[in-house]
C-alpha cells in the first residue's frame, strides 16, 4: 500500500485447489510495480504534498477500474446503500490513512526503511486478530511477534540504545509504523465486516471511499503547502502511482489471487521488500544501514516463526 495492494478477505476461498504456475508472474510483477509506489513517492517527496498524492492515486486509480468491474455494478450499488458508513471507515483506515502516512514518511525516511518496516505488517495483523476476533496466536506466532517489534524498534532508533532510553525517534519512520498498523487494523476489519463482494469490485468501491475521506486533506494542503501545485515530476509520478502502480497493480493482484489462492499470493508480499532495497539502490542512489540489516533480519526471524513453523497437533485421546 499501499503502497500495498488490498488484502483478501479472509473467508475467500482459493479459486483453484492446484495453483497455476502461470500466476506466479502476475504475482511477482504486481510486488515489483508495488515496490515502484515507494520509489515514485520518494522522487517527488520534496515536491508533491501526500496527501495530494493519496487523494489523486486513489481517485484515479478508481476510475481506472470502474469499467472494468462493470458486471459487478450492480452488487457494488447494493452494498454501498446498505453499509456505506463501514466501507468509508475500511477505505479510509487502510487506503486513505495507510498510504498518507507514508508518503507522509517518506519526506523524512528512505523508502528501502519504509520498505522494511512494513514487512512487519503482517505480524501486526497476528496481534490485532487476537484481540480484536479472538484468533489464537500461540507461543510461536508470539516470539514472532516479539522478534518483529525488536526488529522494528532497532531501525526506528536507528540502532541507538539511547535513543529507545530517551525515546527518540525519527519522525519518518514513526509514520511508517503508523501505516503498518493501519494496514494490519484494514485488514482484521475486512475479515470482520465480510461485505460478500468479489476481491476486484471491493477494492473499487474501497478506493472510492478512500479517495473521498482523503479529499479534505488535500483541500487543505492546497491553500497551506507550497508544494500542493501539480509540477512535471509530480505530474509523472502521479501517472505511475495511478496507472502501473495503483490500477495495474490492484489488477495484477485479483489475478494471482484467483490463479494461486489467497494465501500463496499474500505470502509473496515479502518479495516487496526485496524489490524497494534493489530499486532504491538504483534509481535513488539508497544504501542499506548498518541497523536496517539488524532489524531486517529480526523481522525475517518474527515471519518465519509466526508463518512457518506449525504447532505439534495434541494426540486425541480415546
Amino acid at each position: 500500500m499501499q503502497a500495498i495492494p488490498i488484502a483478501h478477505p479472509a473467508e475467500q476461498p482459493a479459486a483453484v485447489s492446484i495453483p497455476s504456475l502461470g500466476g506466479y508472474p502476475a504475482a511477482v510483477l504486481c510486488w515489483l510495480l508495488s515496490a515502484g509506489v515507494y520509489i515514485a513517492a520518494k522522487w517527488v517527496a520534496a515536491e508533491m504534498p501526500p496527501w495530494g498524492l493519496c487523494f489523486w492515486r486513489l481517485l484515479l486509480a478508481c476510475a481506472i477500474l470502474l469499467p472494468i468491474v462493470h458486471r459487478h455494478h450492480g452488487a457494488m450499488i447494493a452494498l454501498l446503500k446498505s453499509r456505506p458508513l463501514e466501507l468509508v471507515a475500511v477505505g479510509a483506515i487502510g487506503l486513505t490513512l495507510c498510504q498518507g502516512m507514508i508518503y507522509h514518511g517518506l519526506n523524512d525516511t528512505d523508502a528501502t526503511t519504509a520498505g522494511i518496516i512494513m514487512a512487519m505488517s503482517p505480524i501486526m495483523t497476528m496481534v490485532l486478530a487476537r484481540l480484536v476476533l479472538g484468533e489464537p496466536l500461540g507461543l510461536w506466532k508470539s516470539l514472532g511477534a516479539v522478534a518483529a517489534l525488536a526488529g522494528m524498534l532497532v531501525i526506528v532508533a536507528h540502532g541507538k540504545l539511547d535513543a529507545l532510553v530517551h525515546l527518540r525517534f525519527n519522525i519518518g519512520e514513526l509514520w511508517i509504523v503508523g501505516s503498518a498498523f493501519c494496514w494490519a487494523l484494514y485488514t482484521v476489519l475486512l475479515r470482520r465486516s465480510k461485505f460478500g463482494l468479489e476481491l476486484l469490485p471491493l477494492v473499487v468501491l474501497l478506493l472510492g471511499a478512500g479517495a473521498l475521506v482523503a479529499l479534505p486533506f488535500h483541500l487543505w494542503e492546497i491553500f497551506n503547502d507550497e508544494r500542493s501545485a501539480l509540477n512535471g515530476n509530480g505530474l509523472l509520478a502521479l501517472a505511475y502511482l495511478a496507472g502501473p502502480g495503483g490500477a495495474l497493480m490492484y489488477y495484477l493482484y485479483n489475478k494471482s489471487v484467483e490463479t494461486l489462492g489467497a494465501s500463496r499470493a499474500s505470502m509473496l508480499l515479502y518479495l516487496q521488500t526485496l524489490f524497494v532495497a534493489i530499486l532504491a539502490y538504483l534509481l535513488l542512489g539508497e544504501s542499506l544501514h548498518d541497523y536496517d540489516l539488524i532489524g531486517a533480519a529480526f523481522i525475517v526471524v518474527g515471519v518465519m516463526l509466526a508463518t512457518i513453523i506449525k504447532p505439534r497437533a495434541l494426540p486425541v485421546r480415546t
